[in-house]
């Protein structure tokens, strides 16, 4: 049985905090799709896993150097992960957002409806009155 840790929030920078990943820049956030899963692969050793709001974000150890990321609720959170001595091996921010490929908005006067599409298309986000033109 994998442990489960909580929520996450993983950003940029991670790779050079130890992921076998590409580094994004300073003012990316790593993403993660609601509902849907991220695996990261670390270069050593975690010993424990905090995520910053467990309700946006959840955090699984499959192994001492694997971690699963599963966005939970849209928004934005922080991952820590901290090697046997305390030290930290990654403190990033993560955004998890909607698929956009998988959406559909509606327009109807001032309102508007977005429809997440996966796979059957179900009310997402619905907007009245003037913002809803942005």
């Amino acid at each position: 049985m994998i442990p489960r840790i909580g929520s996450f929030s993983i950003v940029v920078g991670m790779l050079a905090a130890g992921l076998t990943t590409p580094a994004l820049s300073a003012d990316e956030m790593m993403r993660v799709y609601m509902n849907q899963a991220r695996v990261l692969k670390l270069d050593r050793p975690v010993s424990k896993v905090i995520v910053g709001n467990a309700e946006v974000a959840d955090a699984t150890v499959a192994d001492a150097k694997t971690i699963v990321l599963t966005g939970r609720a849209f928004g934005t959170t922080n991952l820590v992960l901290l090697d046997a001595d305390g030290n930290a091996i990654v403190d990033e921010r993560i955004l998890v957002s909607i698929d956009e490929g998988n959406t559909v908005r509606v327009f109807k006067a001032t309102e508007r409806t977005v429809l997440s599409c996966t796979p059957n298309c179900e009310i997402h986000a619905q907007v009245a009155g003037s913002s809803a033109a942005q």
